[in-house]
């Protein structure tokens, strides 16, 4: 009914910068927030940045001033841009979308997972 679709993880350097796309598709009537979570090995999931439908953000205090996450409406696309890479950003990284359905059902929905490497 509803998928989230992420892309742009992959292999970086130190300092590098990368940008990871989500796009929602299926049967939406409307998106509340999206947002992105990150896994380490060993570790929970955490929140990394987040927007709400009316454009306020909120981010990780470990990636403050060095990510940015936008969302295209149109599109039903979040975007996470990340700059000055840390070896400490390598995880999986999930989309994460609060929606509701044509049928007026609210949810969570959750992406595959994209691997992102910061090589030091």
């Amino acid at each position: 009914q509803v998928q989230l679709v992420e892309s742009g993880g992959g292999l970086v350097q130190a300092g590098g910068s990368l940008r990871l796309s989500c796009a929602a598709s299926g049967r939406i009537d409307s998106i509340n927030a999206m947002g992105w979570y990150r896994q380490a090995p060993g570790n929970q999931r955490e929140l990394v940045a987040i927007v709400i439908s009316g454009g306020s953000t909120n981010y990780a205090d470990s990636v403050k001033g060095r990510f940015t996450i936008s969302r295209d409406t149109s599109k039903n696309t979040v975007y996470l841009q990340m700059n000055s890479l840390k070896p400490e950003d390598t995880a999986v990284y999930y989309c994460h979308a609060n929606i509701r359905t044509e049928w007026g059902i609210r949810g969570d929905y959750w992406g595959q997972g994209t691997q992102l490497t910061v090589s030091s």
